[in-house]
């Protein structure tokens, strides 16, 4: 079934770029495009608050733990939290319609991609590069390497995100050129891809296979919901495709789960050899072609509610600070972590997620961890913006102190 036509001003590749202001003075933008995308956006520092525990050693040195670790039957909560599939649904069907814009003004698509891509790193390397010049200084304040070393893993820790998300966007166009030959179905190969791979990975041959084959699945599992919101921007993608993902991927879901035993959870938990996340595995395609198609279903009754003010000026901001808070998150929470090591043990901050009441101690502090992020974003927003004031050396100090910094993260250096 085609959709009514919709006029849409996307940000650019979906995440950053146009800013949407919370006025009536933007009627161009689809509202339950942005709804959708700042849903995602939030469940991102939701999930890594609740499920991301830290632990105090007899040294006061900070190290990273989950309690999915300790209880299995939390892990369901993960189901919700990851909404990657709808991130990706979200910047296929903002960054195709930029595509064409862009092509109907007569750029070059080597310049389109470029100007994405700038978009999309200059925060992260924006946020590697700051703490590269803080964690020196905080180490001659007295924070513990250990605990220095477990700050660089959670900061630079998402953003394999952005490195993947700025790849798969870049293959745009031939996104657009599958959907031309295949419409809704062109992501349906990709979906094979991950599937055999599985099969190569957990099958009756898997002591055989070496242990690289699972890379294969990284780019072709993450472009799946963003091949699909390319066909939706494209109006290849309609109700009764949209009807297939929902009822195809819940079931497929619950087969991989109930029949061949996949991990239950959708992160990937320490001590566990199995992981769902890295790279994608066929439950995450599964969940991810569920929520695809919830969310074109939900679009027109999303768009009716995003007409309320008060639900669409928080929306408004989330999308005007995407990158920001994607990459600042982690900042936050260590903002308010980091010191009270100093203090010893504090319930829900610095206390091991060991015990089965840990994750109700810690939801008291996410309004705390918030309030940080708002605050830091409010300083940090600006490296969003085109680094057009600054020459060409300091850029390239910015990138050799992120890439320092990287080095630390990954015990490099």
């Amino acid at each position: 079934m085609a959709e009514r036509p919709r006029t849409y001003e996307p940000s650019a590749a979906g995440v950053a770029g146009d800013k949407a202001e919370p006025s009536a003075a933007t009627p161009q933008r689809d509202r339950a495009i942005d709804a959708l995308r700042a849903l995602a956006l939030l469940a991102v520092p939701t999930g890594h608050w609740l499920v991301g525990g830290l632990s105090l050693d007899g040294n006061g040195a900070l190290h990273n733990a989950s309690p999915l670790s300790s209880f299995a039957p939390l892990a369901p909560i993960t189901w919700v939290l990851q909404m990657l599939g709808i991130f990706f649904l979200v910047g296929g069907y903002a960054s195709v319609l930029s595509y064409r814009r862009s092509a109907a003004r007569g750029e070059s698509r080597t310049r389109w991609i470029r100007g994405l891509l700038a978009r999309l790193l200059r925060p992260a390397v924006g946020v590697t590069a700051v703490w590269a010049l803080l964690a020196p200084l905080l180490y001659v304040l007295g924070v513990p390497e250990r605990t220095l070393r477990t700050a660089a893993t959670l900061v630079v820790q998402p953003l394999w995100f952005v490195l993947v998300y700025a790849v798969v966007t870049a293959l745009t166009p031939y996104c657009v050129a599958a959907n031309r030959r295949m419409g809704g179905w062109a992501a349906a190969p990709l979906m094979a891809t991950v599937a055999v791979v599985d099969f190569l990975r957990y099958g009756p041959y898997a002591a055989s296979v070496p242990g690289w084959v699972g890379l294969i699945s990284l780019f072709p599992g993450w472009l799946v919901g963003y091949q699909l919101g390319v066909s939706w921007g494209e109006k290849r993608l309609g109700r009764r495709g949209a009807w297939l993902l929902c009822a195809g991927g819940a079931t497929l879901f619950a087969v991989l789960l109930v029949v061949f035993h996949y991990p239950v959870s959708m992160v990937g938990v320490p001590g566990q050899d199995r992981t769902n996340s890295h790279p994608p595995s066929l439950l995450v395609i599964a969940l991810a072609a569920a929520q695809c198609g919830a969310a074109i279903l939900l679009r027109d009754r999303i768009a009716a509610l995003m007409r309320r003010p008060a639900l669409w000026a928080p929306v408004s901001a989330v999308n005007a600070s995407a990158m920001t808070s994607l990459c600042w998150h982690q900042t936050a929470m260590l903002a308010a972590a980091v010191p009270a090591a100093f203090l010893g043990t504090v319930t829900g901050l610095t206390t091991a997620p060991d015990f089965p009441a840990w994750m109700l101690t810690r939801l008291p502090w996410l309004p705390l961890f918030a309030i940080l992020l708002i605050t830091i974003a409010r300083t940090t927003r600006h490296l969003e913006a085109p680094w057009t004031g600054l020459s060409r050396t300091p850029r390239l100090l910015a990138v050799a102190l992120a890439v320092g910094f990287s080095a630390f993260a990954l015990g490099l250096a």
